[in-house]
């Protein structure tokens, strides 16, 4: 027997593998994951009880971490976010494989994170068979509103997107990069470094 054959639906799917989303047991998580969005996103007075809530959901949540509802999620078990995270409004995390998201890390509004992705074949499509790929977002991000991450990206650490851009591969750290494919515009230099140290210091002595 070929080790991929003993294995579960789950396992399949986290692996990267091919796989069956009807599933009994990934329906029954899809459908705790919809319990969950149902409470999260309409939870408005109360945050401290809305992160307790991710805290429950995501596989793993970091300190000083605020996420603005409403969020929609595949599990949100396949889900790590680091330290000093912020999401604004109507994000999307389609986590059929790990989502992976380091420190201080912001999200604009309608950011949408794809691990899902399917077969290029019509006939294997059609089964219907489906897999997904990691992603990974480094240190110190920020992605702007509307961006898109196509499954197994790469966001290298301190790297700006710009707004509306779709990321098909991956991309370095210290860079800015926008567009649809997104690309490199820049690098991050010094003297970006300085004239935002400037500004900062201006603003303390206001």
């Amino acid at each position: 027997m070929k080790w991929w054959a003993a294995m579960t639906e789950k396992e399949r799917m986290l692996n990267g593998e091919l796989y069956i989303s009807s599933d009994k047991e990934l329906v029954l998580e899809r459908k705790l994951a919809k319990q969950f969005m149902d409470e999260f996103n309409f939870e408005e007075k109360d945050i401290q009880k809305r992160m307790d809530l991710v805290k429950k959901q995501f596989k793993k949540v970091g300190s000083n971490c605020y996420i603005t509802a409403p969020l929609y999620i595949d599990y949100g078990s396949n889900i790590t976010v680091g330290d000093n995270f912020y999401a604004n409004f109507d994000c999307i995390f389609l986590d059929v494989n790990e989502i992976i998201i380091s420190d201080n890390v912001m999200f604009g509004p309608r950011v949408s994170l794809f691990t899902a992705t399917h077969p290029i074949d019509k006939d294997v499509r059609n089964i219907p068979l489906e897999y997904g790929v990691k992603i990974m977002i480094g240190n110190n991000v920020w992605l702007g509103g509307n961006v898109v991450v196509n499954p197994g990206v790469t966001i290298g650490d301190n790297t700006i997107v710009g707004s509306g851009s779709v990321v098909t591969k991956d991309i370095p750290s210290d860079v800015i990069a926008a567009g649809n494919p997104c690309k490199v515009i820049r690098k991050i230099t010094d003297e970006d470094k300085l004239f935002w140290e400037k500004k900062k210091h201006e603003y303390y002595q206001k």
